[in-house]
């Protein structure tokens, strides 16, 4: 009994420093430091995706939001505007949906003020699947809408990462 304790410690410690010696860790904190000074959002300023974007922006502290692209050194133009989508995955014997994907799209593309491009066209797409009851339809309503939230936010900082991937051109 002793020895198969030993036996499997001795596993579990094997387990773990090959897995450590694999260069595996926890993704941990991005570092979020924009290359230039000030950049221009082309989202309206009244939507939710461009508040979130704005908010995460100014809490890097390295760059500023301008309301004139000629200010800034970065231009967000926006290819394809957000987009909801909310597409039927199952349905039940009756033909009714059971369950399912939300999509949440955007597309944008990055220049500088010379028009020179500092990231190409880039389409966002993330999805969330949903269950379905129609007993409890205003419920799942509200969890569609939670779940369009966390696309969202998830969104912008995806945009963030990209545009903390730029460096500038010479």
């Amino acid at each position: 009994m002793l020895h198969r304790r030993h036996a499997l410690f001795a596993a579990a410690i094997l387990l773990l420093s090959l897995l450590s010696a694999c260069g595996f860790r926890l993704r941990g904190e991005v570092d979020t430091n924009l290359s230039f000074k000030t950049i221009y959002l082309g989202l309206p300023e009244n939507s939710a995706l461009g508040s979130d974007l704005r908010r995460y922006i100014r809490s890097t502290g390295n760059a500023e939001v301008v309301d004139d692209p000629k200010q800034a050194e970065a231009i967000v133009e926006i290819v394809q505007p957000e987009r909801r989508d909310r597409v039927v995955l199952s349905l039940n014997a009756a033909g009714q949906p059971i369950e399912y994907t939300l999509w949440y799209k955007f597309s944008f593309r990055v220049h500088d003020s010379k028009n020179r491009e500092l990231l190409p066209t880039t389409a966002i797409a993330l999805k969330r699947d949903l269950t379905f009851n129609a007993a409890i339809a205003l419920a799942k309503e509200a969890e569609a809408e939670a779940l369009y939230r966390d696309m969202q936010s998830d969104l912008a900082q995806q945009v963030l990462r990209r545009l903390a991937a730029i460096k500038p051109l010479p």
